[in-house]
């Protein structure tokens, strides 16, 4: 027996080391290209969407602010919601659209809007499902654009009323009277009704409670909004804080185009 010591020849399939590899599977590497083909699809069509939503938003923004009456000034702009623009295109209309002109102006005077649209037709000159805004009016703006019937002077917007100038005749002699009154929405039509009354200082001993029975002796009285508004565009709900305003309107079936923004409602 020879003490000679026993040389071990490496594998030669195995790296450095002496670890054996494994081979890699022949499905593996169609797998890889298939996934990696997958991935590179889907994110070409997550950015496709993402350019298409931008390009629509932006020609839906422009449509509306060309067909603005001269008296509106706006920088508008649209959000379209739901989860792939293309696919809600291929489909016909949009699940929701969100229309902002934060720094808006009416016949000079500042306000902001926004409007929440559901059931949106692609082709824009199909009606819109149904609408729903909001106007948010300082009490300055509101004097610049809005009137009561038979008030004289500026309007003032406190803790939830507004308050008015005003001159009635009471047994005979024209009054001259300040009121406060709460304001309702009533779709054409604002209601106010007088609360607290004062007289204008010279004009002598003057009831007030009759005063207050001759501004309610036919309920309250309105005020009609339609004529500021689009046709069909009715007033749902009025907020009132001090200095400010804040009104909700609602529409439904109605075409965004030249014809609907430039028209004006009436009140019966």
């Amino acid at each position: 027996m020879s003490d000679q010591p026993t040389e071990v020849l490496p594998d030669e399939s195995s790296p450095a080391g002496g670890v054996p590899t494994r081979a890699r599977p022949r499905w593996l590497r169609p797998l890889l290209w298939t996934v990696g083909s997958v991935v590179v699809v889907l994110v070409l069509l997550v950015v496709a969407d993402l350019v298409t939503r931008a390009v629509v938003e932006q020609r839906v923004a422009a449509e509306i602010e060309k067909n603005l009456p001269s008296s509106v000034k706006a920088d508008v702009q649209v959000h379209i919601g739901g989860f792939s623009v293309l696919g809600q295109f291929v489909g016909g209309s949009f699940e929701s659209v969100d229309i902002d002109a934060p720094h808006a102006t009416v016949d000079g005077a500042p306000l902001s809007a926004s409007v929440h649209a559901t059931g949106v037709p692609a082709d824009f000159s199909k009606p819109i499902q149904s609408a729903t805004g909001t106007l948010s009016i300082s009490q300055a703006s509101l004097n610049k654009l809005v009137t009561i019937p038979g008030a004289k002077g500026d309007i003032t917007l406190g803790d939830a009323v507004i308050g008015y100038d005003g001159t009635i005749d009471l047994l005979g002699l024209p009054v001259d009277y300040t009121v406060t009154a709460t304001a309702e929405a009533a779709g054409d039509t604002v209601l106010l009704t007088p609360g607290k009354a004062t007289v204008s200082a010279g004009s002598g001993n003057v009831n007030i409670t009759k005063l207050l029975q001759s501004l309610t002796s036919n309920g309250p009285f309105p005020v009609c909004a339609a004529q500021y508004l689009p046709a069909g565009v009715k007033v749902t709900d009025i907020t009132v804080t001090p200095g400010h305003a804040t009104v909700t309107l609602s529409a439904s079936d109605f075409v965004m185009n030249e014809e609907f923004l430039h028209s004006k409602g009436s009140c019966s």
